[in-house]
């Protein structure tokens, strides 16, 4: 029985996918449609190329890479030269020459109304995967993307009504769709109601679960109390997630960043650029896959950092970037129109800039995040105004003295 081989893709092909991941003009779901490539490979494209980036300064690699380049120079010499000695098999390569074709070439020579071969003969002497000739990668429908919207409104409004009121909102909006389906869409967009309740349900690794430590406590000052949270960010034809750490005492957003999908990677990124800058006593979180995790809580236990995580089914313990994520969506996400990744992403940066400098905040007395979570620079500022006052003043009774 002929062994199966791994469906083969060209380097030429594979760096072409990952330029158009980077330029973020398309979504991950809208390039797995055009290129007929499952989306999970097209993340493991990107990883990989992201990876091998400090390689191509690395001389001794390249060495090493010219090295193996003239060994596989010599030992393909060597092999066609076998094949040409090989002369009684010639008409048994000529029919697998197929496997130096790319995927959508060999997936063109399936014969579909073929009786004599079935699809799995057909599938192994091509190379293919026969599951993933049925397989057409497509977008999420508009129909889907529109309810998704509207259901991160409905919740941004009310974060207290489960899937259940959102349904039967959405039934009096006369959007067709049940519970079940919200319900999923929900999970998906990682939305939960905020009710209290009891912990009655015990998660099979409690290692990874910490205690809420914030229950009598209030931030006294910058760096006290850091929360991190992740929220559904709406595009015009997808969706992509945000992932921010908020400074609790002076409402400064410290690090952000965004994804099309909630992996670990990201959440990862945003708290080592956070930290980067400064460090906090505490750290609250959800209790998420993410902030449960071996390398999120290995990162803040090694930066000294005690973590803490709401009860279930208490959103509302982590109140402030639940109120970061409102103000984001009501100034800004519901009021453009992202028309891509970049878009988002240009815009967030433009909004979370003002957010931090220019936005007064009452609950600050009417300053902004960066002037309490940097009082030094704000003292600063006021000794300059002050001093500009005072020569400004001098300038205006010397010149009264003048005119006298």
């Amino acid at each position: 029985m002929q062994k199966k081989t791994r469906k083969q893709y060209s380097a030429e092909f594979k760096a072409k996918v990952v330029k158009e991941m980077l330029k973020e003009e398309k979504t991950v779901g809208q390039l797995a449609a055009e290129y007929g490539v499952h989306s999970n490979m097209l993340y493991r494209w990107r990883d990989q190329a992201l990876a091998g980036l400090p390689s191509l300064f690395n001389d001794q690699v390249g060495q090493e890479l010219a090295q193996k380049e003239t060994e596989w120079q010599q030992e393909r010499e060597a092999l066609y030269a076998e094949i040409g000695r090989l002369t009684t098999q010639v008409a048994w390569l000529e029919k697998n020459l197929v496997a130096c074709l790319s995927r959508e070439e060999r997936r063109k020579l399936v014969e579909w109304e073929n009786r004599e071969l079935p699809m799995s003969t057909q599938a192994r002497l091509l190379s293919l995967n026969r599951s993933g000739l049925y397989y057409q990668p497509v977008p999420p429908s508009a129909e889907e993307v529109a309810l998704k919207h509207r259901i991160d409104e409905i919740y941004t409004a009310h974060p207290y009504y489960g899937y259940r009121r959102i349904a039967a909102q959405l039934y009096r909006e006369s959007l067709a769709i049940n519970q079940k389906a919200v319900a999923r869409y929900m999970q998906e967009m990682g939305l939960a109601a905020v009710y209290p309740g009891p912990n009655l349900s015990k998660r099979e690794h409690q290692s990874a679960i910490y205690p809420y430590l914030l229950a009598n406590i209030t931030a006294k000052e910058p760096n006290h109390i850091w929360g991190i949270d992740i929220t559904y960010i709406r595009l015009r034809g997808g969706w992509m997630y945000l992932v921010a750490i908020l400074d609790w005492y002076s409402r400064y957003v410290l690090s952000w960043e965004l994804d099309q999908t909630m992996q670990i990677a990201f959440v990862l990124e945003a708290m080592q650029h956070a930290l980067a800058q400064a460090k906090p006593q505490i750290c609250n979180s959800d209790q998420g896959s993410q902030f449960t995790s071996s390398q999120y809580t290995q990162l803040l236990l090694s930066h000294n950092v005690r973590i803490s995580m709401d009860s279930k089914g208490r959103a509302l313990d982590n109140v402030f970037t639940e109120r970061l994520w409102r103000s984001i969506k009501y100034e800004e996400v519901y009021l453009k129109d992202y028309a891509s990744p970049r878009d988002a992403r240009r815009e967030l940066t433009t909004y979370l800039r003002f957010y931090n400098e220019q936005r007064l905040h009452q609950a600050l007395d009417y300053r902004t995040p960066a002037e309490v979570y940097f009082p030094s620079r704000r003292h600063m500022d006021e000794l300059t105004a002050e001093r500009n006052e005072h020569v400004l003043s001098s300038r205006e009774e010397s010149s009264s003295l003048e005119t006298l």
